[in-house]
């Protein structure tokens, strides 16, 4: 099968877009729907062995929208606890969203690594890079039974 060798699957959402919906599907918020195409890839068969490295990226574009449009406004969302305006509201957002991810994993022996990111910093693109590369490379040294 064409997916066999796959090492890692990295996922990219944008935390940023807890609220839009899909350009084709108004109907469709857009992190649902991330929610849902994770959980497909994550638990498909073809990737049982292979790593899961999520993104959740625009983090700046998050935090910066936090501070007028509550999480907790969504339909699909209303279940978050924290008030618009807490000091910690930032940190409670991402970690929602991290196990609404997170969660959807029915593979019990495998973790999902996950970088909260913005693609326009540069250092901490390299500092996600590193990460992705040595979780690879574990993975490779692992299948060849050098870890």
């Amino acid at each position: 099968h064409c997916f066999d060798d796959v090492t890692a699957v990295i996922f990219v959402a944008a935390l940023s877009e807890y609220d839009q919906a899909l350009f084709e599907d108004a109907t469709q918020n857009r992190m649902t729907e991330a929610i849902q195409l994770f959980d497909e890839i994550c638990n498909n068969r073809n990737f049982a062995k292979s790593n899961m490295i999520l993104f959740l990226n625009k983090r700046d574009l998050f935090e910066e929208k936090i501070t007028s449009v509550h999480i907790a406004d969504q339909v699909a969302f209303n279940d978050f606890q924290a008030p618009l305006g807490d000091p910690n509201y930032y940190d409670m957002g991402v970690d929602y969203f991290l196990n609404k991810f997170t969660e959807k994993n029915l593979n019990p022996d495998r973790e999902v690594y996950n970088h909260v990111t913005c693609a326009t910093d540069s250092k901490n693109v390299e500092v996600v890079f590193n990460a992705c590369t040595d979780i690879i490379l574990k993975g490779n040294m692992a299948n060849l039974g050098l870890s």
